[in-house]
This record gives structure tokens, sequence and C-alpha cells, in this order.
């Protein structure tokens, strides 16, 4: 059996940049509110008249990945793209960037885990390449959350979290076993979907009962128990951080580097206290992208590669939680 590692990296990002400053001309909130809670400064959004969307962000996002991994697009064999924003209801964005990259006909499928999507997408990937039955395969984490965000003072709880962004990498077969994605862990436990959810539009509530709600209807926007959702969210880290270490008998002391999905600082936070991580092993970037959601470990990823955080051999661990709910994490040895 053949084992998987990430050979090229690459995010994109809007230009626009809000801070929490701009939030507070459209919503009663201010700067100190917002980072008290979250620890976000600030996040980008598409400008309106721009032709970004989640599939166009990942394009550009899987370009830069590709060209560093040393491929063309004609060296991709398969696409998994993770997005809870996708441009249509169907079909997905998978086969846009099929299309938008001029490949071949290879297979494309969409992963709808929401928060968890990276790390959902990342580990079907690695199924596919320690069969041997892909060899390059495009792995995409994009959202397009500001144009379907309430952005008033009954909105803030959940619209000062979020931003737009994708990130991209290509996952590649390699015969050694001592590298790459040691093992990948998934959970979810649906009891709990209606605590972070957007429940319209969809087959029992479609856009002309919607439409004629006069405004009554808001299930279109986002809603979120976040206290609710902090609670499951620590306890559900902790745990699947500990079954990836467990399962390649390592503890939190091998971490080189823990990417935890950007949900909240203060989540990240209290996991670091936890396993009594460092600074230096620690990286998180919400501050200035907010909760890109199936974008945000990827972009994480990405920018701490770029800086030069992650070496030769090190121990890196991914891990998410959200809604669904979902979680997961994934144990790389680089």
């Amino acid at each position: 059996m053949y084992n998987s590692k990430i050979t090229g990296l690459g995010f994109y990002v809007p230009e626009n940049v809000v801070t929490n400053d701009d939030l507070s001309g459209l919503m009663d909130t201010d700067d100190a509110w917002i980072q008290e809670r979250t620890g976000i400064k600030e996040r980008h959004w598409i400008p309106k008249n721009s032709d970004d969307t989640s599939a166009v962000m990942g394009a550009k996002a899987a370009k830069i990945a590709i060209r560093k991994a040393g491929l063309t697009k004609d060296d991709i064999d398969f696409i998994v793209f993770a997005t809870l924003s996708p441009d249509y209801f169907f079909p997905g964005c998978g086969v846009q960037i099929q299309e938008m990259l001029e490949m071949d006909t290879i297979g494309a499928i969409d992963i709808r885990n929401q928060c968890s999507g990276f790390v959902y997408a990342l580990s079907t990937a690695d199924q596919f390449i320690k069969t041997g039955m892909y060899k390059n395969i495009l792995v995409i984490g994009a959202e397009f959350h500001s144009n379907g965000l309430d952005k008033t003072t009954r909105g803030r709880g959940v619209s000062v979290i979020f931003g737009d962004g994708a990130g991209a990498c290509i996952l590649s077969r390699t015969e050694d076993n001592k590298k790459g994605i040691l093992s990948s862990h998934l959970h979810s436990e649906g009891k709990h979907a209606d605590k972070l959810i957007v429940e319209s539009p969809s087959i029992n509530n479609w856009v002309p009962e919607i439409i004629d709600s006069k405004g009554e209807d808001i299930s279109f926007y986002p809603y979120m128990d976040g206290t609710f959702v902090f609670k499951h969210a620590i306890v559900r880290f902790s745990e699947v951080i500990m079954e990836g270490l467990a399962a390649n008998n390592l503890s939190p002391s091998d971490i080189d580097l823990f990417i935890p999905h950007q949900a909240n600082l203060r989540i990240s936070q209290f996991v670091q206290h936890k396993f009594k991580l460092s600074d230096d092993q620690v990286y998180n970037n919400i501050m200035n992208y907010g909760n890109t959601t199936a974008a945000s470990i990827i972009i994480a990823l990405s920018e701490a590669f770029e800086k030069g955080l992650i070496k030769d051999n090190d121990l890196v661990v991914l891990a998410a939680f959200g809604s669904g709910f979902t979680w997961g994490s994934v144990v790389i040895r680089w």
C-alpha cells in the first residue's frame, strides 16, 4: 500500500479587508467586543462586483498549489472540493474547477462537512492514494461567506466571525511509509445538527416559501448556539487529537506544529493549554482572516509553510470541529 504526502500548497483571499471598526458601522458592536469573544481583528470579504466566488477562489489557490508542487494541470488525477458555500445549489464546485483549469475529464467530488470539510477532504484523498487508484489529487477548501450573512445587530453573534478565502494542496503518492499522512480520524454526531445550521433554502422550505413570508422567515441566515458549540468543540478537539496521537504511539510533546480549525481563538487557546503546548507549537491566524470554515486549516497550513514554520520531518497535527456536528484530525510527518 502507498502513502500520501503534501507536495504543493497555495491560498488566496480577497484583497478587501474588513476590520472590526468597519463592522461597527453596520451593527451594534465594537473592536473590543469582537476580540474578547473571538480573537478576530479583521477578515477578508469579497467586494461587490467582484468575479470571485468559492469556485473562482478555489481555482486561484489550486493554480498556486499545482505550480509549487512542480506539476501541471495534466498531472492531476482527481479533485476533492470542500465548501459549505458552493456557487450553485448543484452541481458542486469540483466540476467547475475541472472546467476552469481546463483539465481532462478527471473525477471530482464535493465534501459538505463545513468546518471539518478540509480534514474530511484530505482524509478522502488519502484513501484514494493509499489504494493506488490515483497518484496526484487536488484538494481544495473554499468559502464565500460574506454574501450570506445577516450584517445587522440581529446577526452580529455570527456575522462578525466569518471571512472569505480559499486554500489548496496537492496530495501525491509516495512509497516512504514514514513520511506523509500517518493517519486520519473522522467522527459525527447528528443529534446536534440544529445547534449550528443554515436551515433554508431546502427542499422542505424552498425559495417561494421564504419570499412569501415577507421577511419573517430568516432561516437562510446562519444560526449558532455559540455556548453549546464551544463546550462541545473543546471536548471533541481534545479527544480527536489524542486519538490521532495514540494511533501513532505519539504524545502531545511530539507535536512540532498544531494547526486547529480557525473557529474561535478562545477554543484554540483552551486546547493549547490542555495539551501544554507552547506558542511555537500552535499556529493561529484567525485574527487576520476570521473563520473561513472549510478553507481555514488549509489557509493556515499554507501560510505556516510559507513562513518556514514547518520543516522536514516535523510532526504536524490538524484538527477541526464544526456543524453537523462533525470533527476529525490528521497526523502528518512532513
